[in-house]
């Protein structure tokens, strides 16, 4: 894909004021195979997901594709056309008014967002959320009652340990739900967004940041490298909106999804789209799942890879 020229986010900016967000919403979400025939991609005779282009083979899954042969990727009709024809992002948009029709007016394009229903803290339930934290979980309390005291984590009427995602000025946008029963469970409560906030925990003055697929696993990344910022993304994907302005405050970013096919695939497609990106594999399956190996050796910390490596 071609690297944005200088004012590229300014162009941005400029063409969704002029556009409109539901516009360039809707041509994103163009279907991809319609914009491979237009490009002449050829479909791959037993894998519907593989095409084959002047720019290499790809994948795709949904919105989202991958060049292998070339290691990079994006989301959307608009990234998609970029990468095939070689243009930056105002000469993407044009190419797609140009040859696309959009069938219903684009106000509609964009489901209506659900309101933000926090469950209601109950603190009769908040000692069994805390045991199950520190003695499942391996956990200090001490980090716990801080979380708790701060109002990051508290527990709801079914006993679920309740982490807030924050947005903008501190706003809650969400929360992640951990099941602190018998059997795992985790969702989020109805209404959040994830693409505006997340829940983190850092030192007064980090020096890098780690992305995991969870509260608990930044939590445990965190007690790991106690120098980071860690940073759940609320399940494993590839490109959360708020990540470039992580990457504009300059500290090193890794990737600390699991060590599994569906984290690795994701990993792979982040430092595709945000090549400063590097992975951070974790040793075990997740985070926690490290801690929970160290846990003899509380006061073991692990190495950071040197960001400037491959």
């Amino acid at each position: 894909m071609p690297q944005p020229a200088p004012g590229a986010a300014g162009q941005r900016r400029s063409l969704t004021r002029r556009l409109g967000p539901d516009e360039l919403h809707a041509l994103r979400q163009i279907p991809l195979p319609a914009i491979l025939r237009t490009c002449g991609g050829r479909p791959d005779r037993y894998d519907r997901k593989k095409w084959h282009t002047a720019q290499g083979t790809l994948s795709v899954t949904g919105l989202q594709f991958m060049n292998w042969n070339r290691g990079c990727g994006g989301g959307g009709a608009i990234d998609l056309v970029m990468h095939l024809e070689d243009l930056d992002f105002p000469a993407a948009v044009a190419w797609l008014r140009q040859r696309f029709s959009l069938p219903v007016p684009v106000s509609s394009a964009r489901p209506a967002l659900r309101p933000l229903l926090l469950p209601a803290p109950d603190a009769s339930q908040l000692s069994a959320v805390e045991l199950y934290l520190v003695r499942q979980r391996a956990l200090p309390q001490k980090l716990i009652t801080a979380l708790i005291q701060s109002g990051e984590l508290y527990a709801d009427a079914r006993a679920n340990a309740v982490f807030l995602l924050r947005g903008e000025e501190h706003q809650p946008v969400g929360a992640e739900l951990r099941g602190t029963g018998p059997a795992r469970w985790r969702g989020l409560a109805p209404g959040s967004r994830r693409d505006l906030g997340y829940f983190h925990v850092q030192s007064a003055s980090p020096t890098s940041m780690v992305l995991c697929e969870s509260a608990i696993d930044a939590l445990s990344c965190y007690l790991l490298h106690s120098s980071c910022r860690t940073i759940s993304t609320s399940g494993a994907r590839a490109d959360p909106p708020w990540l470039l302005s992580l990457l504009e405050q300059g500290l090193p970013i890794y990737c600390g999804f699991d060590a599994d096919p569906a984290g690795d695939q994701q990993a792979q497609l982040m430092m595709a789209l945000h090549p400063k990106l590097r992975r951070l594999r974790p040793t075990h399956h997740d985070w926690n799942d490290v801690l929970h190996s160290v846990a003899a050796a509380p006061m073991h910390f692990l190495p950071l890879p040197n960001i400037a490596q491959p």
